[in-house]
């Protein structure tokens, strides 16, 4: 399997090329040069098929040759080792939830495995990152103790919840620690255009070798294809020989809605998806306008999907060759607002007792009240735990939320804040450059 860039402008590459380098050398993004279906006898047998075998099966393609497969299956066993179950909410609609991993989201998926993936690998290098909430603290915990591995974190001051900061920040005060998370004045697109100019600076990379764990990093964006296939899993196990069902992703960088349809083009029984969106909308506004026109983003209750000018909008361009139709055949937009995802997370817990964070709820409302069509069957992606949000939902539901054990370890830790000017000079000293 090769890699190329969705600008056209840069040989191909192997899995490990494009993993260390992160992005390619003419500014686009590795996606991979070809996406094998699945058998429609393989796709039959889901139901009997554990994570950590969907997991294999599903990178076998991409790693083919980069790694053998005794190697593989130890890297997916080690980094899915938590379970990602789908509960049904209320008939018809079922949560899958990704926040069983150690930072309590879904990022722990494709960080653990790109992770393990580079410390087999070999090789030395530098991750720089930017967050605007979960993705941060994945990266941390996923990378910590690899010793082959700095890790350095950009998320913006002020812009993330105080669960969020503790655990980007719990291993700032260890000596001799591999990670680092500094907060940046700005917003996440500044940390973002930071990263970018430091992979665009020849000199920093020829004294640094960098590579990034945002989803911008392929090694990040193909793990997150598993868990669309442990969906299809699931709902088959618990409601039978279902038909293709459809899929809400909360989306801000639009790493997650990607590989989802990487997923489906692999073969994952999948009718279409709505990618449901906070107030920062350019996508929903592309799928409706046919323009695609960043902006400065807007800071929300969903923080994690505050993103003005989402990188992965490109790779989608590159799946679907630029057209608009074919795109609209399988991607619908949802836009919801604070007070209605407020509105959302009480009425769910009042009406059946579960519990949803921000981002979650906005991956419901996609799937049960998009632009006020009718309610549709189906699975939406939680992507957090709520006690991470616990400052927002449980003013809302009027009760405390319970911390589970990795939430309270992290806000218990003497905690360092560690800020950095919004310059490229800045970021070159934070990376050793």
């Amino acid at each position: 399997m090769r890699f190329v860039s969705t600008r056209g402008e840069a040989p191909a590459a192997s899995l490990g090329t494009a993993l260390f380098d992160g992005l390619a050398p003419d500014g686009g993004l590795y996606v991979p040069e070809a996406i094998e279906p699945w058998l429609p006898e393989e796709v039959a047998k889901l139901p009997s098929m554990s994570l950590a075998d969907i997991g294999v099966r599903v990178l076998k393609p991409f790693a083919a040759r980069a790694i053998d497969a005794r190697t593989l299956r130890a890297v997916v066993h080690d980094a899915l080792d938590f379970e990602i179950p789908l509960v049904e909410v209320e008939p018809g609609i079922y949560s899958l939830e990704l926040f069983h991993g150690p930072t309590l989201a879904f990022k722990d998926v494709g960080a653990r495995v790109m992770a393990r993936l580079m410390a087999a690998l070999g090789g030395d290098v530098t991750v720089l990152t930017a967050t605007s909430g979960d993705t941060g603290s994945a990266v941390a915990n996923a990378f910590y103790r690899i010793a082959s591995a700095r890790v350095v974190i950009l998320y913006p001051d002020g812009r993330v919840s105080p669960t969020q900061e503790a655990q980007l920040t719990m291993f700032n005060n260890e000596p001799g620690s591999n990670v680092r998370g500094y907060a940046i004045t700005g917003s996440f697109d500044d940390c973002q255009r930071l990263v970018k100019e430091a992979f665009a600076d020849k000199e920093l990379r020829r004294r640094v070798p960098l590579t990034s764990a945002n989803s911008i990093n392929v090694g990040r964006l193909l793990p997150q294809m598993i868990y669309y296939f442990q969906a299809v899993a699931e709902l088959k196990r618990q409601a039978g020989d279902v038909p293709r069902t459809i899929v809400c992703t909360p989306s801000g960088n639009f790493g997650n809605l990607t590989a989802g349809l990487m997923a489906k083009r692999a073969g994952a029984p999948v009718a279409r998806f709505v990618a449901a969106t906070n107030v920062n909308d350019v996508v929903p506004q592309y799928l409706a306008t046919g323009k695609f026109e960043p902006r400065a983003s807007r800071h929300t209750i969903a923080n994690a999907m505050d993103v003005g000018n989402p990188s992965n909008f490109e790779r989608m361009q590159w799946l679907y060759g630029g057209d608009l139709e074919a795109l609209r055949k399988d991607v619908t937009g949802s836009v919801h607002e604070d007070v209605e995802v407020k509105a959302t997370i009480k009425d769910v817990f009042d009406r059946t007792g579960y519990l949803l964070d921000p981002h979650s709820a906005i991956g419901y409302l996609g799937l049960t009240r998009r632009g006020g069509q009718e309610r549709r069957e189906g699975i939406f992606l939680a992507t957090a735990h709520p006690a991470k949000f616990s400052e927002i939902v449980e003013p809302v539901i009027g009760k405390t939320i319970d911390r589970p054990a990795p939430l309270t370890q992290a806000l218990e830790r003497p905690r360092q804040i560690m800020h950095l000017d919004a310059t490229l000079a800045a970021v070159r000293g934070a990376v050793g450059g």
